[in-house]
């Protein structure tokens, strides 16, 4: 989930699209078909040094949660992921290790009991990175930029002030249920280097919304203070 020709496309949640950059009126996207578009966009963020990632999902029973990932695409990133029931969890990831940090809201949903007084929580919990599992909230610096499914061209539009033109994405090997299982919209930059800018879908379990920006800007991910930081062998004594 931007350049002279293109668009793009993304897997699972995202995938990339764009248009390599043009300049004057009109485009090379409406010279090019909806898959060759997609082809280009694939190989555009692949080529990225670093990005913004922001997504927004929310379930069919209304519960809902966002989150923020800048990532160098290979072992360094941050993350953030906050829910709207409440609780945020924090993770730097550098290479083979994970700095993850919790909220006391966070805590106190997953063991089910309440911190006496409230008391904040700031440290960070250092653990290997091979330790993370799906589910756990913690993310892959990575991200599967990789062409799939059949697109067809949409409307021209703006995303975030930018001209963009929609690519509806289906599986071709789901196309027949497509419209239950839902339905991918990826919006690629139609000036300058053909970004994917957002891509949204929509199914019957849930809805997400992922934009892509701040593309290969300085990424300046550290790992925290050494005063901050709790190895996960003592975390399970940490107030």
């Amino acid at each position: 989930m931007r350049k002279k020709t293109v668009t793009s496309v993304l897997a699972g949640l995202l995938l990339g699209a764009a248009l390599t950059g043009c300049t004057g009126e009109g485009g090379h996207d409406e010279e090019l078909s909806a898959d060759a578009l997609l082809d280009e966009a694939h190989r555009t963020m692949g080529r990225l040094k670093t990005v913004t990632i922001a997504s927004s999902t929310t379930g069919a029973a209304g519960s809902s949660y966002s989150s923020r990932q800048t990532t160098d695409l290979r072992g360094r990133c941050t993350n953030k992921i906050t829910w709207t029931e409440g609780g945020s969890l924090e993770q730097i990831r550098i290479d083979d290790t994970d700095y993850v940090r919790p909220d006391r809201v966070y805590l106190d949903r997953w063991s089910g009991g309440k911190a006496a007084g409230g008391k904040a929580q700031d440290r960070w919990i250092k653990t290997p990175a091979a330790n993370a599992k799906p589910g756990d909230g913690l993310v892959d610096c990575t991200w599967p930029f990789s062409a799939f499914g059949k697109a067809v061209k949409g409307d021209r539009t703006e995303i975030g002030g930018r001209p963009a033109v929609a690519l509806r994405v289906t599986d071709e090997a789901d196309e027949a249920e497509a419209e239950a299982k839902g339905t991918y919209t990826f919006y690629v930059a139609t000036e300058g280097k053909p970004y994917l800018l957002e891509v949204r879908y929509k199914g019957t379990d849930y809805r997400s919304t992922t934009a892509f920006s701040a593309f290969d800007e300085p990424l300046g991910v550290r790992a925290p203070s050494g005063d901050d930081v709790l190895d996960a062998a003592d975390a399970a004594d940490a107030g």
